[in-house]
C-alpha cells in the first residue's frame, strides 16, 4: 500500500532504488505465483503431454530403428512428470508473467501506456505460442536427424534417458517461444521512446548475425539445421519489427510538428511581403501589395528615376545660345 500510495503522489511516476527493487520483488513473486498455479493446472494434462512427447520415438520405431525411453532411476517417472508440469505451468501462464514483465519495466503508466500493455500482452501471447508450436512441428524431425548416426545391427540401439529427452524437448520449445519474443521487445523499446526505428533498420547486418550466433548457442542440439529453423523465423519478425518501429517513428514524428505549430499560434505573422500602393497602382495607398501583384523591378527603378530627376533643379543655358544652335 505504501508503494501505491508513493506513486500516487509522484506524477511523473518516478521511484527510488530500493522502491525499484521492492517492486522487482513484488513483480517476481506475482509471475512465480501464476507459474505454480498453472503448474498445478500441468500437472493434471502431464499424462497426455507425455504421451504426444513420445510421437517423436514411435516414429523412430516405426521406421525400424531400436529406440525407446528408458527411465534408469526410482524417482525419473515422477522427475519428468514435475517437469513437464512445471513446463506446462510456464506456457500457460504466459499472459501473466508477460504483464509482470511490463508492469515492472513501465511502472508509472499512464492511460495511453495501458493501452500499450494491452497490446504487448496481446501480441506476446501469439508469438511465444506460436514459437512453441514451431519447435514441436520441428522436433520430430529433429530427433530423426540425431538419431539417424547410430549404427545398424542387431547390438546397437538407442536407449534414450527419459530425464535427458524431457530437458532436450523443454529447451527446445521454449527457446523457440523467447526467441519469438525479441521482435515484440524492439517494438516496445521504441513505443516506450528509448531506440528508434531507424537505429534498428541501420543495424540490421549485425543483428542477422547476431541472431545466427545466438541460435546456435541456444538450441541444444549441434546440427545446422535446428538453428536454421530458429534463426530465419526469427530474422523475418525482425524486419516485421523494425518495419512498425519506422512507422511508429514518423507518426510521433508528425504529431510533434503539428504541435509545434500549433504552439507558435495563428498569430505571429512575417514581415510584409511587398510594397504599398492605392487602388490605381500609384505608389504611397493604403493598399497592399501581396503575392502575384509586386510590380516589376524595371518599373520600381524607372520611377524612382523620374522622381530623382523631377526634383533635381534645371542647369540653365548660357545667353545668346538657343536650342539647336551653336555659338558663332
Amino acid at each position: 500500500m505504501a508503494q501505491r500510495n508513493t506513486r500516487r503522489r509522484d506524477p511523473e511516476g518516478r521511484m527510488s532504488l530500493s522502491a525499484h527493487l521492492k517492486e522487482l520483488r513484488r513483480r517476481f513473486i506475482l509471475g512465480a505465483v501464476g507459474v505454480l498455479v498453472g503448474a498445478i493446472a500441468g500437472w493434471f494434462l502431464s499424462d497426455q503431454v507425455l504421451v504426444i512427447m513420445q510421437e517423436p520415438i514411435e516414429r523412430l520405431q516405426a521406421e525400424g530403428l531400436s529406440a525407446q525411453l528408458n527411465f534408469q532411476d526410482v524417482t525419473s517417472a515422477l522427475d519428468v512428470k514435475v517437469r513437464v508440469s512445471l513446463t506446462l505451468g510456464l506456457i500457460l501462464s504466459s499472459p501473466w508473467w508477460m504483464y509482470q514483465v511490463w508492469a515492472f519495466i513501465n511502472p508509472g503508466l499512464t492511460t495511453k501506456e495501458k493501452r500499450y500493455t494491452v497490446g504487448f500482452v496481446g501480441a506476446g501471447v501469439p508469438l511465444f505460442v506460436g514459437g512453441v508450436a514451431m519447435a514441436w512441428i520441428a522436433l520430430p524431425n529433429t530427433v530423426r536427424l540425431l538419431t539417424q548416426f547410430t549404427p545398424s545391427g542387431d547390438t546397437a540401439s538407442n536407449f534414450i534417458n527419459a530425464t535427458v529427452y524431457l530437458k532436450f524437448v523443454m529447451q527446445f520449445v521454449l527457446i523457440f517461444g523467447f526467441a519469438f519474443l525479441l521482435p515484440l521487445i524492439m517494438v516496445a523499446l521504441t513505443f516506450l521512446g528509448v531506440v528508434r526505428g531507424v537505429t534498428w533498420l541501420r543495424g540490421w547486418r549485425w543483428a542477422v548475425i547476431l541472431i545466427f550466433v545466438i541460435a546456435a548457442l541456444a538450441t541444444p542440439t549441434a546440427d545446422p539445421v535446428t538453428f536454421i529453423l530458429m534463426a530465419i523465423p526469427v530474422i523475418i519478425l525482425y524486419f516485421i519489427a523494425v518495419g512498425v518501429c519506422v512507422l511508429r517513428d514518423r507518426s510521433r514524428d508528425k504529431k510533434a510538428a503539428a504541435d509545434d505549430s500549433a504552439a507558435e499560434g495563428p498569430g505571429d505573422e512575417g514581415p510584409a511581403q511587398g510594397r504599398t500602393r492605392d487602388d490605381d497602382g500609384a505608389p504611397g495607398g493604403g493598399g497592399t501589395v501581396g503575392e502575384g501583384s509586386v510590380e516589376p523591378a524595371g518599373q520600381i527603378a524607372g520611377g524612382g528615376a523620374a522622381e530623382t530627376a523631377a526634383d533635381d533643379p534645371v542647369e540653365e543655358l548660357p545667353r545668346g545660345t538657343g536650342s539647336g544652335t551653336a555659338p558663332a
